[in-house]
């Protein structure tokens, strides 16, 4: 099982050549962000295209582009972000795909043409489970999941916890096909009341950590079982999406230091798991 680590551009601070530099000089193995011409308006820094570029390949950095479909085709939305994104040569696309106000016959629609699309880019598109989006809870994409056999997610559990107030107790079998459909995971830790703890090393959130562990290691235990490499993003959010001190606007943690943390914990359960199969142990 071959793991690869991405860091999200959200949040990050300097220049774009800065940012670049320490992801590179952690250990990720590339990054993850909207395409350049969207960054200003998403990420609130401007990015030049032949720059980007040439930053992917001085830092020899992978890229995971996000896109988002909008406005009143969302197919053909999607269909001219992932044309532009195959021009930057990604590893994989992350989609924030249709919505949640749409009938399941319109998001069915999407899918078809978005699996149509992909098909035609040849490379792996992930459907985010995501707020706002059609993926925002377990029995939803489960439907999609049923109706599509070759549709594939980016696990972004965080975003269910929320939006069920759980921790999914009452949807292992929506769960199980997820994680089998699973080509990337946001290794954020959710909660009831929220999409991100403040800070996953947190004994407050001790359950709510050890859940989303192994939620995760069940997708990288299916890995080891296909020999399928596996990306991940421990996509934790700035100030505005992680708490903040009241009447400061002072965020409770570092956020580089989060996604560090996280970054470890998740390969240290890879390790985990690849001793394991080593030693010829079983799952428990």
């Amino acid at each position: 099982m071959k793991i690869k680590s991405f860091k999200a551009l959200w949040g990050m601070e300097g220049s774009l050549e800065q940012q670049f530099e320490r992801i590179a000089a952690a250990g990720y193995s590339g990054i993850e962000s909207p395409l350049p011409h969207a960054m200003e308006e998403l990420l609130g820094f401007p990015a030049e295209d032949k720059q980007f570029r040439r930053l992917l390949e001085r830092y020899d950095l992978d890229y995971i582009a996000m896109v988002f479909s909008d406005g009143a085709d969302h197919a053909d939305s999607f269909r001219e972000q992932v044309e532009r994104a195959m021009t930057y040569g990604p590893i994989l696309i992350n989609s924030h795909s249709a919505r949640d106000s749409m009938s399941f016959k319109e998001q069915a629609a999407f899918f078809e043409k978005a699996l149509a699309i992909e098909l035609k880019a040849n490379i792996p598109v992930g459907h985010e489970t995501h707020r706002g989006r059609a993926m925002f809870t377990p029995w939803t994409t489960g439907a999609l999941l049923r109706e599509f056999p070759e549709l594939k997610l980016t696990a972004d559990f965080s975003h269910w916890v929320c939006v069920c107030e759980s921790l999914l107790g009452d949807q292992k079998e929506n769960l199980d096909l997820a994680i089998g459909r699973t080509v990337h995971i946001h290794s954020r830790v959710g909660y009831a009341q929220g999409p991100q703890v403040t800070h996953p090393a947190s004994s407050e959130y001790a359950l709510e950590l050890a859940t989303h562990l192994d939620w995760w290691r069940a997708v990288m235990q299916d890995r080891v079982r296909t020999g399928r490499e596996l990306t991940f993003t421990p996509e934790f959010g700035p100030a505005g999406y992680m708490h903040t001190l009241p009447f400061t606007a002072h965020p409770v943690t570092d956020l580089w230091e989060v996604c560090l943390w996280m970054k470890r914990r998740f390969e240290q359960v890879a390790d985990e798991i690849r001793l394991d199969t080593a030693m010829g142990r079983q799952p428990v």
